[in-house]
């Protein structure tokens, strides 16, 4: 049961349809899955629920832009989540650990309770089995109410990284605050040394409904955190088909700082699959585009091509090629270029 439907590529999807149906009609199979198994509830079915989120995270189509397979993880995921609650999930789990070890220091995360609404999140820090942090696990985003991220591999929950060309190992904690739309909320803990004393650093950062991708990419082996730009979500039509551009952050200063504009490779990558996907829309005759183009745009200011960007708008606006399935709520043609143009310059993407 479920097999068939793990499977996102083209064989499922039409290459038209992927940019919605990616989501919603995964959505759909999902909910008749759920009705069937709610009819006979046992532990076996309860974990046949946390397999499939597993199934989930390798089986969605990496073929759609890195934003895309983010939101159709993050949507299954919470939904299962919600759904194990619903069916008993205090069989899942009442306590866990995950440690993780590089250079002498060690890095343990703990949480008692059960999925989805963990209590008691932990962290640990010691260096050569000193400890020099104990503490639980806040953010400003949901205080002490946090969770795994679920989204993530439980492998992965705990992170030993480098963030900084010359800096030490530093920590990274994945967390979830709870909720279909959010939020994915990173935690990067630094040392320094003053008076032979080593000091923690808590930066974290909230991602919104995108998951994140902490990629060796930066300056010799650095880490960064590679994911989407969820201020696009619902700006021009409803989420599902709504583009999210890529967005790159790093480290560096106890802060997070975006720095998309220093990877052009991976932007214009982004950028190519959100035309592809717009380019598809025409055997549907570009019933819902706007959202697309829109990350499409973004992409191309970052890489300084604004007046390419403008002159393909207003070609396709004539055409009629820019519709919003939200229309007349949201702006369609020419009313939505010129809210997309306001929306990336207070953005931050042009100028």
């Amino acid at each position: 049961m479920g097999a068939k439907w793990c499977i996102l590529d083209s064989q499922e999807l039409g290459a038209s349809e992927r940019p919605r149906r990616s989501v919603m009609a995964v959505f759909t199979m999902w909910c008749r899955e759920l009705l069937a198994t709610w009819l006979v509830v046992t532990p076996i079915g309860v974990t046949w629920l946390m397999n499939v989120e597993n199934c989930v995270m390798h089986r969605v189509d990496t073929r759609l832009p890195l934003s895309r397979q983010l939101a159709v993880r993050r949507r299954l995921v919470a939904i299962t989540v919600v759904v194990a609650s619903l069916l008993g999930s205090s069989s899942l789990a009442d306590a866990a650990t995950r440690t993780v070890s590089a250079g002498g220091l060690t890095a343990t995360f703990t949480y008692q309770g059960s999925l989805p609404l963990p209590r008691y999140l932990h962290l640990t820090l010691s260096q050569n089995g000193q400890v020099f942090y104990d503490r639980p696990v806040h953010s400003k985003w949901c205080g002490e109410n946090c969770a795994p991220n679920l989204i993530a591999p439980a492998s992965t929950l705990l992170h030993l990284v480098r963030l900084q060309q010359h800096g030490p190992l530093s920590v990274v904690l994945d967390l979830y605050s709870g909720g279909a739309h959010c939020c994915t909320i990173e935690q990067a803990f630094t040392f320094s040394f003053q008076s032979n004393a080593r000091r923690v650093h808590m930066v974290e950062h909230n991602f919104g409904d995108p998951s994140v991708n902490l990629a060796r990419i930066g300056p010799r082996g650095t880490y960064d955190f590679v994911s989407a730009d969820d201020r696009f979500a619902y700006e021009f039509t409803d989420y599902a088909a709504s583009g999210l551009p890529i967005e790159i952050l790093s480290v560096a200063h106890n802060s997070f700082r975006n720095v998309t504009r220093s990877f052009p490779q991976l932007i214009a990558r982004d950028a190519a699959q959100w035309m592809s996907d717009f380019k598809a829309q025409a055997s549907s005759h570009y019933q819902d585009t706007v959202g697309l183009v829109a990350a499409w745009a973004a992409d191309e200011d970052l890489l300084g091509h604004s007046v390419a960007v403008s002159n393909f708008l207003a070609t396709q606006a004539r055409a009629g090629h820019l519709n919003s399935a939200l229309s007349p709520i949201n702006p369609s043609g020419q009313k939505f270029v010129a809210a997309l143009q306001r929306f990336l310059r207070k953005a931050g993407y042009v100028g």
